[in-house]
């Protein structure tokens, strides 16, 4: 591993998150490709990288438990997107989670009914892929990298430190 400081590993995955979020939205709204329910929830931990990465950029004194709190979040990323990839290539059935579409605005059970009954974007369908991997590969890949750095990083704090 490159002997670098702190600040250029935080810059690093900074950049990386806002990349992912970036090209996620690029690839719903100007490409046009809906992403399924799962697809919405892998966003997540790269929103939450980049508010603790600011948080961070303001109140240095906590830097270590922020590499502690990305670790989980990039394990979550990790999980999400492994039992997502599960979904595409059929190891895993889809949950209901797939299948409801925004049930922030369900008031009642009728409106749920209703939402089941349209047509919602399948987790196991896959609209968009890079050099023949979807986007949920991508994700488990970038999370095991991020994960081993930040564990790298955490376990030799006070050598990077310096």
């Amino acid at each position: 591993m490159y002997n670098l400081k702190l600040e250029t590993y935080l810059k690093i995955i900074f950049l990386i998150s806002a990349f992912s979020l970036i090209s996620a939205y690029f690839i719903e709204f100007i490409l046009g490709h809906q992403p399924c329910n799962l697809c919405l929830i892998q966003r997540i931990p790269y929103g939450l990288s980049i508010a603790l990465l600011i948080y961070n950029y303001f109140f240095k004194n906590h830097t270590k438990f922020i590499f502690l709190l990305l670790i989980l979040v990039f394990a979550f990323s990790f999980i999400v997107s492994f039992y997502h990839f599960g979904i595409e290539q059929g190891f895993f059935q889809e949950s209901n989670l797939c299948k409801v579409k925004n049930t922030t605005e369900i008031i009642s059970k009728e409106e749920l009914l209703k939402q089941l009954q349209e047509k919602v974007v399948s987790c196991k369908d896959v609209t968009f892929r890079i050099l023949g991997l979807s986007l949920t590969t991508f994700n488990i890949i970038i999370s095991i990298i991020l994960i081993i750095l930040l564990t790298t990083i955490f376990k030799n704090y006070e050598k990077f430190k310096n």
